[in-house]
């Protein structure tokens, strides 16, 4: 089979970025049996240094073997490494599709991001060239390597006495040179002298150095002060341009050192199947740390997969014993009854044209329906959460029901940043197109998802607008998902569930037992956590011929207090 042949097929993980904690993930992600590609640049961050320490068994390993030694284990188990640059990435209905250099495109589920980061140094001459060999930041990477060297620090920020203690463990032969650092505080200059740590002012010019060594660091005033070794402190930015066209970026670290993706302890993102591991999130990572966390990243998204798989496959079940007559039972019933022009979904439908209403929770049926026409609802923004979302300042937001996309595309073109989920994946590429059709800037905002919420959990993820319109399950299911979308409230966000009011609708339509009313889902919050607001409030509608009617919705707005 030609690379070509093997790019075509669809992947179950993609990994960007073939260090570590790329490779570590894909070699865990191969003996699972998982689809695996690494797609890879062959440019890592490490490369100008002599050895990888910390890294039990493998101490001192230069870093090209490491990545060798680590390709050949991807291979061995099945993975797929490719030489390349991945320049974006944009959802599907079913997964992702990773533009590559030379107009390769790469189709996964998921996606797991280690492209590391770049280190950006101090402006002074030498410093660059020298870098990873004697001008070194990490006392745990490089410390024993220049141990008992005369070593100067170079201090270009707060952190610069910090950095200078450090390394004091490893030479007793040093000097911080102060260059653009703050002065310092009487504190620091007492630590400095009781450490036998020299102080020199003055901005540094350039690193000297003869016959491929450092000699010495140059004060801008020609001062020389011979030294072997140079520390200095860099700012740590995540290479993130993959991640950048799926709408995550860098996040400022704590320690002022730089920017990284924010991700919860498995590594994934804000993004729904984008997964993060190494110094793209964890800007202090060592090598054995960004392998560990490629290992932990890979778990998680196995499990991921897992959980997907075994949703289609009771899809698939439920649907064969649909068609055989074998009907479901209620806690069986598949997903939602989805609208986004305000009416219930198969409200206008007979008992004739669906003996068994089962058949209308299954993905099946919403797939056939959307496939029925170029556009089943109305297009416009439902009008609850227009009203409620126009009051909010514009964060993040999950709309459960998607369908065409007509909510979360509104959302977007407001500022928000989107994720629609539906059953339909017939309905998400329809949203997918509407979203593109309506610019870049709108259709970056929104992340489409396609999701049974029987079996779908939005945790950990959380949200500053949760929006479910229109949805009706089952009792028990349509109370245990509302659990779950408050769940995915942030504290301070707003919950907004919106259904045909069952006490005013309920001879309207052909299945009463799936309507609610705003109080029966009030019942399901803790008053002590949420402030509640629960109303039926009137609205005009045409009916199925044609009329203008009066209907009453069930309007429940809650906002989590913590």
């Amino acid at each position: 089979m030609t690379q070509a042949e093997q790019l075509a097929q669809r992947f179950d993980v993609a990994v960007i970025g073939g260090g570590a904690a790329g490779l570590s993930a894909a070699v865990v992600l191969g003996r699972a049996r998982r689809s695996v590609i690494v797609i890879d640049t062959g440019s890592p961050r490490n490369a100008p240094a002599s050895g990888v320490h910390g890294f039990l068994s493998l101490d001192g390993i230069s870093p090209a073997e490491l990545i060798e030694t680590g390709r050949k284990e991807v291979e061995h188990y099945g993975g797929l490494v490719v030489h390349g640059e991945a320049q974006s990435a944009r959802r599907t209905a079913d997964g992702f599709e990773v533009a590559v250099d030379e107009g390769r495109v790469v189709s996964a589920r998921r996606l797991l991001v280690t492209t590391g980061l770049v280190d950006e140094l101090p402006d002074v001459s030498g410093v660059r060239q020298r870098w990873g060999r004697d001008v070194v930041h990490c006392p745990y990477c490089h410390g024993w390597e220049i141990r008992d060297q005369a070593v100067g620090v170079l201090g270009t920020g707060g952190a610069a006495v910090h950095q200078t203690l450090l390394f004091r463990q490893w030479t007793s032969d040093l000097v911080l040179f102060t260059h653009t650092a703050p002065p310092l505080t009487e504190e620091q200059a007492e630590q400095l002298t009781a450490s036998g740590v020299r102080v020199v002012t003055g901005i540094v010019d350039s690193v000297e150095v003869a016959d491929d060594r450092i000699t010495g660091v140059r004060l801008s005033d020609g001062t020389v002060i011979a030294r072997q070794a140079v520390v200095v402190a860099p700012q740590f930015v995540a290479s993130s341009q993959v991640l950048a066209t799926l709408g995550l970026r860098p996040t400022p670290h704590p320690s002022g050192h730089g920017a990284f993706i924010a991700a919860d302890p498995t590594g994934l993102t804000e993004v729904p199947g984008v997964w993060v591991a190494g110094n793209v999130t964890n800007l202090m990572a060592q090598v054995v740390t960004a392998a560990a966390e490629g290992v932990s990243a890979a778990a998680a998204i196995n499990a991921d997969l897992i959980t997907e798989d075994t949703r289609r496959a009771v899809t698939a079940y439920r649907r064969t014993h649909l068609h055989t007559g074998n009907h479901a039972t209620t806690s069986e019933r598949a997903d939602h009854m989805s609208t986004d022009s305000g009416e219930i979904a198969g409200g206008d439908a007979t008992h004739a044209d669906h003996p068994d209403v089962t058949v209308m929770f299954t993905q099946e049926f919403w797939d056939e329906r959307y496939s029925t026409s170029d556009r089943i609802w109305s297009g416009n923004a439902n009008p609850h959460l227009v009203a409620t979302a126009t009051d909010l300042v514009p964060a993040t937001a999950l709309d459960v029901g998607s369908g065409e996309g007509a909510d979360a595309i509104w959302l977007a073109s407001q500022g928000w940043r989107v994720t629609g989920v539906d059953v339909s994946r017939v309905a998400l590429d329809r949203a997918d197109k509407q979203a593109a059709e309506a610019g870049a800037e709108i259709g970056g905002r929104i992340t489409w998802q396609q999701a049974d919420v029987l079996s779908w959990d939005p945790a950990p993820l959380q949200f500053d607008l949760v929006s479910a319109q229109f949805m009706h399950l089952p009792r028990p299911e349509l109370e245990a998902l509302h659990r779950r979308l408050a769940a995915a409230v942030r504290p301070g966000g707003t919950l907004l569930i919106v259904g045909h009011d069952r006490e005013t609708s309920i001879g309207r339509h052909h299945f009463p037992d799936l309507l609610f009313t705003a109080d029966q889902i009030a019942a399901t919050l803790d008053p002590d956590d949420w402030h509640i607001v629960a109303a039926t409030p009137e609205r005009q509608t045409v009916d199925p011929d044609g009329q203008s009617i009066t209907v009453r919705d069930a309007v429940l707005r809650a906002v989590r207090r913590h």
